[in-house]
């Protein structure tokens, strides 16, 4: 099975007027991603999201190691994160990720859970920060790290 497809949106920034890939990762829910109640854990989404951005950058030349040798990445600023159908066990799933809106430092991007009927199962709305280790501030993004995120 394909964990990594690339395609083509176009979506307008009002800061920064570019074009930005969808980024579609596919994988099955399991066990332990499951509540008490049998369906997909409030937390594990968050931990789907983040699995799905690390494939794509990972596969876009901007992954662990080059965030570790440079000393600079992305960080979490700000989530709001909505469920609207419950994912269950054994169910194969699609995360669609998309940047929406960039400045020199900030950038927010849209991930959306599909499940097997083509639902919006959920969708999150992330705010990332780019930071300087060393420095411990935001800074401005790299070129290699847009061209990994749009």
């Amino acid at each position: 099975m394909e964990r990594f497809q690339k395609k083509r949106e176009y979506t307008t920034s009002v800061a920064m007027k570019m074009e930005f890939n969808k980024f579609i990762y596919t994988l099955m829910i399991k066990e332990n991603h499951l509540d008490t109640f049998g369906h997909v854990n409030n937390a594990a989404y968050l931990t789907l999201y983040e699995e799905a951005r690390w494939d794509f950058i990972t596969k876009n030349g901007y992954g662990l190691d080059v965030i570790q040798r440079e000393q600079k990445g992305p960080v979490v600023l700000d989530v709001n994160l909505r469920f609207k159908r419950e994912l269950k066990n054994r169910q194969l799933i699609s995360i669609h990720s998309q940047s929406q809106d960039m400045s020199s430092k900030i950038m927010k991007m849209k991930q959306v859970m599909i499940n097997p009927e083509g639902e919006v199962a959920s969708e999150a709305l992330f705010t990332f920060g780019f930071m300087d280790m060393k420095l411990r501030k935001l800074v401005e993004m790299p070129q290699d790290w847009l061209n990994a995120v749009t």
